[in-house]
C-alpha cells in the first residue's frame, strides 16, 4: 500500500479498559484522550493529511447520563485547552455530524475552533460528533431532492458531511469488535479495514505505524 492520505479510526474500548484497570468507565475515556494525542502527533510525523476519529455516535446518547456528561465535559476541555496547540501544530479541525443536540456552549466552541484553525495545513483532524452514517446519507439525498438535482454517486458525495475530503485509505477499529457501527459507510467502500484486539487506551504508536506502513 502507498502511504495513506486519510486514516479513520473507531476508538473502541475506553469504557471496558476503564472498568478493568481503574474501576471507572470515565477514567477509561480520559485515558483514551491521551492515546488520541499520541496518534495525532504520529499522524503528522507520518505526513498523513487527514485523520477522522469517531468521537461520539448518535447511539452514544443511550449511555448513562453521568457518562454522557463526562464525555461532553471532556470534549469541552479538549477544545478549551488544546486550541492553541492545534494552531501551533498546523492542525485544521473539522466536525462532521449533527452538533445541534449538544449544549449551546459546546456548539459555540466547536464552531469557534473550526474557524480559528481553518487556515492550518499540516493535518485536517475530523471529529465525528453525534454522527451516524445512515442519517448522513439520508440527509444528503434530501438535500439533493430539494435542489432538484439528479441523484447519483457524484451528487451524493457532494452533499455528505465529508465533501471535499478524500475517502479513507485505512480504517482502524480497536476493541476486538469486528463491525463498522454506522461509521462512514459510504466513504469506506474501498478502504482497507484493520480490526485490532487492543482496547483504545492500549493502542500504541507502534501499533499505528505497523498498520499505516503495510
Amino acid at each position: 500500500m502507498n502511504s495513506p492520505k486519510h486514516v479513520a479510526i473507531i476508538m473502541d474500548g475506553n469504557g471496558r479498559w476503564g472498568i478493568e484497570n481503574k474501576k471507572s468507565r470515565n477514567l477509561g475515556h480520559k485515558a483514551g484522550l491521551k492515546t488520541v494525542e499520541k496518534i495525532i502527533k504520529s499522524t503528522i510525523k507520518n505526513k498523513i493529511k487527514y485523520l477522522t476519529l469517531y468521537a461520539f455516535s448518535t447511539e452514544n446518547w443511550k449511555r448513562p447520563y453521568l457518562e454522557i456528561k463526562f464525555l461532553l465535559n471532556l470534549l469541552e476541555s479538549f477544545l478549551n485547552d488544546k486550541l492553541n496547540e492545534l494552531n501551533k501544530n498546523g492542525i485544521k479541525l473539522k466536525i462532521i455530524g449533527n452538533i445541534k443536540k449538544f449544549p449551546k456552549n459546546i456548539q459555540s466552541n466547536l464552531k469557534n475552533a473550526q474557524k480559528k484553525t481553518n487556515k492550518n495545513k499540516n493535518l485536517q483532524l475530523i471529529l465525528a460528533l453525534n454522527y451516524g452514517s445512515k442519517s448522513e446519507i439520508v440527509n444528503a439525498i434530501k438535500l439533493i431532492k430539494n435542489k432538484k438535482i439528479k441523484i447519483n454517486e457524484k451528487s451524493i458525495d457532494r452533499f455528505l458531511y465529508t465533501k471535499g475530503i478524500p475517502n479513507p485509505d485505512i480504517l482502524i477499529r480497536t476493541g476486538n469488535t469486528n463491525r463498522l457501527s454506522n461509521f462512514l459507510l459510504w466513504q469506506l467502500a474501498y478502504s482497507e479495514i484493520f480490526f485490532e484486539k487492543k482496547l483504545w487506551p492500549e493502542f500504541s504508536i507502534k501499533d499505528y505505524n505497523r498498520i499505516i506502513k503495510i
